[in-house]
């Protein structure tokens, strides 16, 4: 016990040392050089592809992304298509959650429930956007771009719907009793029964090329940077010692996605109540301590909606930063969650579909909202609104503290549940994607499981800027594969809909006791 003592002294003055400061500062500098030299690489041979996926064009005095459009309209397709399910069902949604339609005596096809389904997808964009993005998009787009973020909440609400309903009907249950599905499978099939197996397979390989390339980047190294940039901000932790946060949580992530889905959602379940409990909980502290200013909050929401007073870009500006930070956020037509919902225990591909419609509720209209909500009551996203003064997360953590110092400490440790989360998910996303194109197995699948853990150590450890460009341009072109064959297949949704709520009407689907 007395040597452990010891040792553990001798490591604890190392860190205090002229020596280690020095060899930290010069690794920092090494990094640094590094981190430019790869970002200098992606600036030159990838920019074209950032450029071309994030294409905006003049609306006025702001300038438009095309691939939000693109997702919007999806979005009001499906929910005109599908005649509002996302109002209509959202009961019957939270029923399914609940287990009301699932008999506790049936052994179902599948690796986890309903539940541990919507948090393992939830847990992928529940995340840095709803914390950093929305103090960006309230930066340049003031408290109007609220409105513009919910109301495109709600919409994104059916295309998961549609996308998770094809996730479970196009699944692949392997002889272990794992699943494999999403895009790359309903893609593939779904349009080969229509005839069209060439336009579907080169969309569903497009599509989890993209899904590969997103989840090392924008669902793992942002992640790792962010969490270490928080932990930096909140507890001065040296920005040099990146490589140290990043070893943790790579042991933490490889520890949970080493054991398959059923491992990531058991932590996902147990995670995601938590961490947005304590995000909403700290939230309403702020609201309650400030009631008097929540309804003057409410107004100056409803009114920069439609004048954008004080808005680059005046009312258009405040509608283009709210639809982008909830396309952005929420990843409804993406694909991504689609992944996800096809591991769950049914034989009804429309519950699933049902359930997910839930996520872009809680990740946008709920969460985003709270944290627009804090923002707007502390004032600090004042004039001008160029994105030259507070941002991002610094807009958001300050807002908080204006209400207490304590919740510095305590959005850091929200940061980094959120920043986990969206890691191990996203392995997942990627994993699917990695063994639809390269088989699968065990072998295959270790491989791109100590690969991302590689990625999550390299990414707090070296300051991105094109790398994560690169990637979140990876993760919205999943959006044009993904939405091309919604399209194709959005008739097969709907008939899979009206018979599963014709069968529930004549009493062929029961219902059971949930208490």
């Amino acid at each position: 016990m007395k040597k452990t003592r010891n040792l553990l002294s001798t490591f604890l003055l190392a860190f205090s040392t002229t020596a280690f400061a020095e060899e930290v500062s010069s690794f920092g500098q090494s990094i640094a050089s590094f981190s430019e030299s790869v970002d200098g690489f992606f600036n030159d041979y990838t920019g074209w592809f950032v450029g071309l996926i994030f294409k905006s064009v003049p609306v006025g005095d702001a300038n438009f992304p095309l691939i939000v459009g693109w997702l919007l309209i999806a979005a009001i397709i499906f929910t005109l298509y599908f005649g509002f399910i996302q109002f209509r069902k959202a009961g019957m949604a939270i029923d399914i959650v609940k287990g009301k339609y699932t008999d506790p005596n049936s052994k179902e096809e599948g690796e986890v429930s309903h539940f541990q389904a919507l948090t393992t997808a939830l847990s992928g964009t529940v995340g840095l956007g709803n914390i950093a993005g929305v103090g960006a998009a309230l930066a340049i787009g003031g408290p109007g771009a609220t409105f513009w973020m919910i109301l495109c909440g709600l919409l994104g609400m059916a295309s998961k719907f549609c996308e998770c309903t094809l996730g479970v009907k196009y699944r692949t249950i392997l002889p272990s009793g794992a699943v494999s599905g999403g895009p790359m499978y309903y893609l593939s099939q779904g349009l080969g029964e229509k005839g069209l197996g060439g336009l579907g397979k080169a969309l569903a390989i497009g599509f989890a090329l993209m899904c590969i390339l997103g989840s090392l980047g924008g669902g793992n190294m942002f992640q790792a940077n962010q969490a270490h940039a928080m932990l930096t901000y909140a507890f001065d932790v040296p920005s040099e010692y990146g490589i140290i946060t990043g070893v943790v949580l790579a042991a933490l992530v490889f520890s949970v996605i080493v054991g398959g889905m059923p491992s990531i959602a058991s932590v996902t379940e147990k995670v995601v109540p938590w961490m947005a409990a304590l995000y909403v909980g700290m939230a309403l502290i702020v609201i309650g301590v400030n009631i008097g200013q929540v309804g003057p909050a409410f107004a100056a929401i409803f009114e920069g909606a439609f004048t954008g007073a004080g808005v680059v870009g005046g009312f258009v500006g405040a509608l283009i930063q709210g639809l982008k930070r909830a396309t952005f956020s929420n990843e409804a037509g993406v694909g991504s969650a689609a992944i996800a919902h096809s591991a769950v225990k049914t034989k009804e591909p429309v519950t699933e579909g049902l359930v997910s419609l839930l996520e872009p509720f809680v990740d946008t209209v709920v969460i985003c909202t709270m944290t627009a909500l804090v923002i707007t009551i502390a004032g600090l996203n004042v004039a001008p609104f160029d994105g030259s003064g507070l941002t991002g997360v610094t807009l958001t953590a300050a807002s908080f503290t204006e209400t207490a110092g304590v919740f510095k400490y305590l959005l850091a440790l929200a940061v980094v549940m959120f920043a986990f989360s969206t890691m191990i998910s996203w392995s997942y996303y990627g994993l699917k994607a990695w063994t639809y194109l390269f088989g699968e197995g065990k072998g295959t699948e270790l491989v791109f499981k100590v690969m991302f853990c590689v990625f999550v150590v390299i990414g707090a450890t070296i300051q991105f800027g094109a790398v994560i460009d690169f990637s979140d341009a990876a993760i919205f072109a999943m959006s044009i594969f993904n939405i091309i064959g919604l399209y194709f297949l959005m008739p097969v949704v709907k008939k899979e809909l009206q018979s599963f709520i014709a069968r529930v009407k004549s009493g062929e689907i029961k219902t059971y006791d949930t208490k």
